[in-house]
């Protein structure tokens, strides 16, 4: 849903500013398709997963629903008849970029429509817009929006901690929300406005705060507030603290531990509250950490941690993801955080903690749904940087644990207190989280490969179904900045990657079913950078940005100093001539071109904006170099690079890509990120740019698509797009 209006309530110093969602607007000047992109379906290329799913809930009273949320990549809600999930923030246009990392979710325990979002993903200075609540009130099919004052961090450390939002299970007008840097807010009307609870004493480790609120409802009267809250604040001199007045005044709950900083806690159904610590917030890094208990009866407290950290000569590690049976008292999952060696843990408690059975003992792990997640080698991990555990309400012997990649989930947990294994499978289905880095789509081979962060290179045969073979190996490779193809060497595919110990390059010359590094390295260089090829794959042109680029002509065995260019040059290959390059440097707005393949380039053009630029070339038109230049607008030349023109019907474009000409046009079409008469959105251009074509509409807007974009040259309409957390959407005209 989109957000084209917004009406301000005036609520006095420091308060939060509500937002009513108005109908979407369609500029007048601007055409589109079905007056707003109705006439394009929009879809993901099936990966499943691939980035940190930092919470995960079921609801209380309704069989079957359950949310996500996650850093980067928005949140989610299961769809119980497909078993997959529903992305709830794909209307996130470009300036509310932020809002997909989700520091918190919340539900009305009484009422199953009402959905609260805490979203936001930075605190820093750069970070575009304060964190804002999103309200629903149909299981997040629509959302309105409350901006709050500050930021927040959803992809920021302690971004599992939960969790911080949290609805009154006695009266749903009343939310708490646990900040990194603000304290505690409470609303009395349904989240639409917040105040600071003022009686509330600290404020936390800074830049991580509160980690997260609940109550305690028992003997209160419903349609009041809950009068006992208890909030887990970051501080490892006190980290529990308890108001027994709803909210005016608080203490820190007598003789707990200390130092360690809380991670989650939860009132089980024993009358035991449970607790989770770590010596950070993690994911990254943990040294130390607890589990522990407190009877809420009597106010003993007990340490029940299943493994002590640092013991058996393994490194430290702590404690992060938990969850409780309401079924059966006394049953407790936790998981452990940062334990990368051997690996991360899953243990489960029927009697309060007094034993533990370890699910890494005898798990049965199918990651068939994900092949990925193997990483080539001969099993997959029980997982890493597990958050959140959810045991359904409804049925015990199902659980789901979030990981930093993906989401298992068992129909036969309680098999481990009886000594046998538990099986696990991939239950992310639907939830495309990853950070697209670049697109291409080749005349001949698959329709689509990409590049991703952290999870490696993808060769897609079908965009309806995950890569049996997971990433591109020999090598793996983790975040992947860049792809280029031979248009006239059928096969020939070059990629570049964050290598550390491993080599950073490679070339297929099978479309990406296998790969082989290249031998050498530009000298002096640590960084991926970028990488293009010559039209007949003769030439492969590496520009890491650290040192100038460099050029070989033997498949990467050798490389040599490109003559004529700086460093952080934009460089790309012309689709017809091998012989010709093409490139910018956006420091100085100063064009380039190479007619000896790359050996040596000089300045064509002058002139063009400075900032931002991205090239590409058309495949079938020797000479033809567009420059998308961000807010600089979209220039083409038809000239070998002598000159480029203004596109002056689009006003701003961050990406440009070409696919298969309309029937009947000799052109390609041209597609493009950007602002076309004073509206943001992807656009395609049949006629070479005179006029633009909006093909996606306000529910689609999928917040970052800056970094690629790629026509389909095969099949006409067909665009794919990168995303900063939501996947590969891709869209065809229906």
């Amino acid at each position: 849903m989109s957000l084209p209006r917004r009406h301000f309530l005036a609520l006095g110093t420091g308060a939060a500013l509500a937002t009513t969602v108005a109908g979407p607007a369609v500029a007048d000047t601007a055409r589109t398709a079905a007056g707003s992109g109705g006439h394009y379906r929009w879809r993901n290329v099936e990966i499943v997963g691939g980035g940190f799913v930092t919470g995960i809930i079921h609801h209380p009273k309704q069989r079957g629903l359950v949310y996500v949320r996650t850093d980067i990549g928005g949140a989610a809600r299961l769809d119980v008849r497909t078993q997959r999930w529903v992305q709830l923030l794909e209307w996130v246009g470009w300036d509310d970029w932020s809002l997909t990392g989700v520091e918190s979710l919340a539900l009305d325990p009484c009422d199953p429509s009402r959905l609260y979002l805490a979203a936001g993903t930075y605190t820093n200075e750069w970070s575009p817009i304060n964190g804002a609540i999103l309200r629903s009130t149909d299981q997040g099919r629509t959302f309105q929006r409350t901006d709050l004052p500050f930021k927040l961090g959803g992809n920021e450390p302690g971004r599992s901690m939960g969790e911080r939002l949290v609805v009154d299970p006695l009266d749903g007008r009343v939310l708490y929300f646990g900040t990194r840097n603000q304290g505690l807010w409470r609303s009395t009307d349904r989240g639409v406005t917040w105040a600071r609870v003022d009686s509330f004493p600290v404020l936390g480790t800074a830049g991580i705060g509160i980690g997260f609120v609940f109550m305690d409802p028992r003997g209160a009267r419903r349609g009041r507030p809950t009068p006992v809250i208890y909030a887990g604040v970051t501080d490892p001199a006190g980290s529990l603290y308890r108001s027994t007045d709803a909210g005016r005044t608080w203490a820190l709950v007598p003789n707990q531990p200390t130092g360690l900083l809380p991670h989650h806690g939860e009132l089980g159904a024993d009358g035991f509250i449970y607790l989770t610590y770590g010596d950070r917030p993690g994911p990254y890094e943990m040294y130390d950490g607890a589990v522990h208990k407190v009877d809420t009866a009597t106010g003993e407290w007990t340490d029940i941690t299943p493994l002590r950290p640092n013991t058996g000569g393994e490194a430290g590690f702590g404690y992060a993801g938990l969850s409780t049976d309401p079924r059966k008292p006394g049953t407790v999952m936790v998981s452990t955080m940062s334990r990368w060696g051997p690996v991360d843990d899953v243990f489960r408690s029927v009697d309060g903690g007094a034993t533990w059975h370890s699910i890494g003992e005898r798990i049965v792990l199918d990651t068939s749904g994900a092949p990925y997640l193997t990483f080539h080698g001969p099993s997959a991990k029980l997982g890493w940087m597990i958050g959140d555990i959810s045991i359904d309400p409804f049925n015990s012997d199902k659980v789901m644990y979030v990981t930093g990649a993906t989401i298992f989930g068992t129909d036969d947990v309680t098999g481990a207190e009886a000594g046998r294994s538990t099986h696990w499978s991939v239950r992310a289905q639907g939830l495309e989280e990853t950070a697209v880095l670049d697109l291409i789509s080749p005349p001949w081979g698959p329709p689509l490969i990409s590049a991703l962060g952290d999870i490696g290179v993808y060769r897609h045969e079908r965009l309806d179904v995950v890569p049996p073979d997971g990433q591109a190996s020999n090598p793996v490779s983790g975040s992947s900045p860049s792809l280029d193809y031979a248009a006239t060497a059928p096969g020939f595919v070059v990629r570049v990657a964050y290598g550390g110990s491993l080599q950073r390059g490679a070339y297929s010359t099978d479309a990406g079913v296998s790969w082989q590094p290249f031998a050498g390295e530009p000298a002096g260089s640590s960084q991926p950078g970028k990488i293009v090829v010559s039209t007949d794959a003769r030439t492969i042109v590496w520009v890491p940005g650290d040192v100038v680029p460099h050029y070989s002509r033997d498949r990467g065995a050798t490389w040599t100093a490109v003559t004529g260019l700086p460093a952080r040059a934009v460089v790309v290959g012309d689709r017809v001539d091998a012989s010709l390059f093409y490139a910018f440097d956006p420091s100085t707005g100063t064009a380039y071109c190479s007619t000896n393949g790359g050996a040596t380039f000089l300045p064509s053009a002058t002139g063009l904006p400075t900032g931002n630029g991205k090239l590409e070339t058309v495949l079938d038109r020797v000479g033809h170099c567009w420059l998308a230049a961000g807010a600089g607008g979209l220039f083409r030349s038809v000239d070998r690079g002598a000159t480029y023109q203004r596109v002056t019907s689009i006003e701003e474009a961050y990406t440009v890509g070409f696919g298969k000409a309309a029937r009947g046009r000799t052109e390609m079409a041209v597609y493009s990120s950007g602002k076309v008469a004073g509206q943001r959105g992807i656009f395609r251009s049949d006629d070479s740019g005179r006029s633009w074509l909006r093909i996606n509409d306000d529910k689609h807007q999928f917040a970052s698509t800056g970094d690629a974009i790629a026509g389909d040259p095969r099949v006409y309409g067909r665009v794919y797009l990168s995303t900063n957390g939501l996947g590969i959407p891709y869209g065809e005209p229906v």
